[in-house]
């Protein structure tokens, strides 16, 4: 690949700055995992507990007025960036509190035995594993809508799963292990006809392309920080207003009542009543920069220089012949994502990953918390390859390199560890 330049300029970013600076830059293709963090992410956290570190909505000083406006101008933020009112986003941990949330809060509080939970198999275990626990405590039925090998739900099989009995449609924006993207205003359309909720888990899809809610017409929508640029420990639940009215909060404590007496208590309306305790205020400050900075870059240069990484990638990995593709390719007619699942013929996946991390080229190798998936696919784990906006050509380049001398290293690092 002749141009190596990324539009998220490799110095925005600390980490990976520091591994190029020492002589030993670092091929980060986990992205789908965690991204790395630009300087304006950690000095927004930092300029937060240098001067104006407080616990927000409580004390009446300046430094918690301080805070409390930082706080709600993060909030601010995160609800333009999704096209939603600040009213209708609540801050959580992560996508994985936030999915808990609706499905204990809001959806098993409504359903009754023999309704129906419709998943697809290409979930992450997040936005799976809460849905099985609330379907064995209502007596709801579990079904799933089936991908071809490829990945990709059919319209078919939308019709297939969806029905009068549905009460609940989750799906991932994006799968996180072969980058498929579902058809999501098809899935929404479906679960609205017949009076479902559809909850979107967008964790995946979060840094690759814009999300506007109300476009969409989800009912629920998660995603974590730490996928976009952003901190560990933050992220996002956008609920409809009328449906987070409605919704009990899932943690109860300081900070999220109106009243509270000796045998009962009021909550506030949302999105405080969803936010018990002490928040991460440095983390939704940190975030809200991570949006900002994702805004300037702009989601038609970040999906343009994405589609042309995923692109290399595919068309190298196809041309390896000990290596194993799985997912469509760029140009298949199916809309996916720069994530690359793939196995190296009589190596296995772990063994890969420890071969490229030799050669400074970092991916994910396991069952990337999808087992279902994986099985549906016929593997029990792969490696995977993940881009983002810093990624650049010669990262590609250098991966490819590391997959094809992985099978003569595996073996020969094999062979060493026995003598």
């Amino acid at each position: 690949m002749a141009d190596d330049r990324a539009c998220a300029p490799r110095e925005d970013f600390p980490l990976l700055a520091a591994h190029a600076a020492g002589g030993a830059a670092l091929a980060y293709l986990d992205n789908a995992a965690t991204t790395q963090k630009p300087a304006c992410v950690l000095d927004a956290m930092d300029g937060f507990y240098r001067t104006a570190n407080a616990n927000p909505h409580r004390s009446a000083h300046a430094l918690a007025a301080a805070a409390t406006a930082a706080y709600e101008d993060a909030r601010a933020t995160l609800a333009r960036f999704i096209g939603a009112s600040p009213e209708e986003t609540v801050f959580t941990s992560g996508a994985t509190h936030a999915l808990n949330t609706v499905a204990f809060c809001h959806c098993a509080e409504r359903l009754e035995p023999g309704d129906g939970i419709v998943l697809t198999l290409l979930e992450h275990h997040s936005n799976l594993v809460p849905w099985q626990a609330v379907a064995k405590i209502t007596g709801a039925r579990l079904s799933y809508l089936a991908p071809d090998r490829e990945g990709i739900v059919s319209d078919e099989e939308i019709d297939r799963a969806v029905g009068p009995r549905t009460r609940v449609v989750a799906f991932t924006g994006m799968s996180n292990v072969l980058g498929t993207v579902p058809p999501l205003e098809r899935i929404v359309e479906a679960a609205h006809a017949c009076g479902a909720v559809a909850v979107l888990d967008c964790a995946q899809s979060i840094a690759h392309e814009p999300l506007d809610v109300r476009a969409l017409g989800v009912d629920f929508a998660a995603f974590s920080g730490h996928k976009m640029y952003g901190p560990t420990g933050i992220g996002v639940l956008y609920g409809k207003r009328e449906l987070l009215a409605k919704t009990p909060p899932l943690l109860r404590g300081g900070g999220m009542v109106d009243a509270v007496f000796e045998r009962a208590s009021s909550f506030e309306e949302a999105p405080g009543k969803f936010e018990a305790g002490t928040q991460n205020v440095a983390g939704a400050v940190g975030l809200a920069a991570a949006a900002r900075y994702l805004g300037g870059i702009g989601f038609d240069a970040v999906r343009a220089h994405e589609r042309k990484l995923t692109r290399a990638l595919v068309s190298g990995l196809d041309a390896i012949p000990s290596v194993r593709r799985y997912g469509p390719g760029p140009d298949d007619g199916a809309k996916r994502g720069g994530i690359v699942s793939f196995n190296v013929k009589g190596v296995g996946a772990g063994e890969v990953a420890h071969v490229l991390d030799r050669r400074g080229v970092a991916v994910r190798a396991g069952a990337h918390c999808a087992q279902p998936l994986l099985r549906h696919i016929g593997v029990e784990a792969t490696c995977r390859a993940s881009v983002a906006a810093y990624t650049t050509a010669d990262d590609v380049d250098r991966f490819l390199e590391a997959v094809e001398a992985a099978r003569d290293e595996a073996v020969a690092l094999a062979t060493s560890r026995m003598l």
